[in-house]
């Protein structure tokens, strides 16, 4: 039900409150039945930026902030000092189930799910950053709670509200550049260190962190430095890597545009590491410095198409059609379309399209609109949907797949970088692996399976600390 029905509802129905006209508290009053509510769960860094976001809309009125962090979320504590705060999320579900009407989750990856789905269990609308999750089974399991719970969702890919992403669908939908077969993915990320072995020694935790609630449901371990804030992204028991970061916004331009749903195969190769003379480190804890992904979706409308992701400084092919000095996309990367009937060309944050050859611009009529457009920002829309009813532009009906399927990369890169040792060998051996670590995913999106290499399976789904199962 809408806010707004509901309070209507209630005072027609003789509820003992009122609600006080904005004129007699003044003109900029908002009054309750436009006012939503929000518990902060993480705001220091990204999650500041999303605060931000939250309060200009005007329309916002935090109850709580939490954070492990306390150095890390100084600045919005300082800005928003009446805002009770908290270094422990289950104590905002404790003392402000009753006042929140919804969750803003921006932690590091690991811990999204963890934090999130209590709050969702109790039909509290969510606004989660991306990666939705860190792992398949919770995205699936996301989507899946908020259907249940019938409440307002928004994943953090902010282009997906824009101009650009719109334009780009509507030049698809109108056969542009015809029937789409491949579309090449890059980015700039990582731009943190990345590609390490284990880390074992340990360092005093600073007096203003809450080491273990930041671990959560991962493994209990010495606290480093290299670790984070961060640089957790390039760990897998806590990240996702290069492509967990920046492919909910490169590759949801593609997965929008031509409706992708589950890719149904998976391949990568990465960077090797030596540490050694013909001895290759073993770095399977830590995401690769840079790597190749392919994916391939079977479509309804283009056919079998071809998704590749590049990150770590390794760039697809430039089309012979790209002039020099020419930008193939945009500073942190892009998407090349190729089309049966030319190429198209979008950026990794406006998502803008244009043609390729250039000159294909220059008496280029673009289709008519036939999207609607966001009126307001990404989380202003959020926030609207919750007060008013109405879609979002990345609800978890729709970021949950996108985040499985970026997350099935992750899957053939950990696939590359597992080898098992040949009996009677040990690490440092020439050539002492069963095989050389590179294989093709198979995968069964309705079962949530890999269907060829059963081991792959361990990675659907993490194992969780006592006390953080889901």
């Amino acid at each position: 039900m809408k806010r707004r029905s509901f309070i209507k509802k209630s005072a027609a129905a003789g509820a003992a409150f009122t609600i006080v006209p904005s004129f007699v508290l003044g003109r900029n009053h908002i009054p309750p039945s436009d006012t939503l509510y929000i518990a902060g769960i993480g705001v220091g860094g990204r999650g500041g930026g999303v605060v931000n976001e939250l309060y200009s809309s005007g329309k916002v009125k935090f109850v709580a902030f939490c954070d492990v962090d306390q150095k890390r979320a100084a600045s919005t504590f300082t800005n928003h000092p009446d805002v009770k705060r908290y270094m422990d999320f289950r104590k905002v579900y404790d003392n402000h189930l009753k006042d929140m009407d919804a969750v803003m989750v921006a932690t590091p990856d690991h811990t999204h799910a963890a934090i999130a789905l209590p709050f969702m269990k109790e039909k509290k609308h969510a606004y989660v950053e991306k990666p939705l999750t860190h792992n398949i089974f919770e995205a699936r399991l996301m989507a899946t709670t908020a259907k249940e719970m019938s409440i307002t969702t928004q994943m953090g890919n902010q282009g997906a509200s824009g101009e650009g992403i719109r334009q780009a669908q509507e030049w698809i939908n109108a056969g542009v550049i015809g029937k789409v077969h491949r579309v090449d993915c890059w980015t700039n990320r990582p731009v943190w260190p990345q590609g390490f072995k284990k880390i074992d020694k340990g360092e005093p935790v600073p007096e203003t962190l809450n080491w273990d609630l930041w671990l959560g449901p991962a493994s209990m371990r010495p606290y480093n430095s290299s670790y984070l804030p961060f640089k957790w992204r390039g760990w897998w028991d806590f990240g996702t890597g290069a492509m967990g970061d920046m492919g909910c916004h490169i590759m949801e331009t593609p997965f929008k545009t031509l409706g992708l749903k589950f890719p149904y195969e998976a391949e990568a190769s990465c960077t090797t590491i030596w540490s050694g003379d013909f001895v290759e480190a073993d770095y399977s804890e830590a995401c690769p410095p840079s790597s190749v992904v392919r994916l391939k979706f079977d479509n309804e409308t283009h056919g079998d198409v071809s998704l590749n992701w590049y990150d770590g400084g390794i760039m697809p092919d430039l089309p012979s059609e790209l002039k020099v000095g020419e930008e193939p996309g945009g500073s942190g990367g892009g998407s090349i379309f190729h089309g049966s009937e030319g190429i198209m060309i979008t950026d990794t944050y406006s998502r803008n399209p244009r043609l390729l050859p250039s000159e294909r611009m220059m008496d280029f009529t673009p289709p008519e609109p036939t999207i609607k457009r966001v009126e307001t920002d990404h989380a202003g829309e959020w926030v609207n949907a919750c007060i008013n009813g109405g879609a979002t532009s990345s609800p978890f009906s729709y970021g949950g797949p996108l985040t499985e399927a970026v997350l099935m990369g992750n899957l053939a890169i950990k696939a590359f970088q597992y080898k098992t040792l040949k009996e009677g060998k040990k690490a440092g051996d020439w050539d002492p692996y069963d095989y050389p670590g590179r294989r093709t995913i198979q995968w069964d999106g309705d079962a949530m399976k890999v269907t060829n290499y059963d081991h792959a399976n361990n990675w659907v789904k993490r194992e969780y600390r006592n006390g953080w199962e889901l």
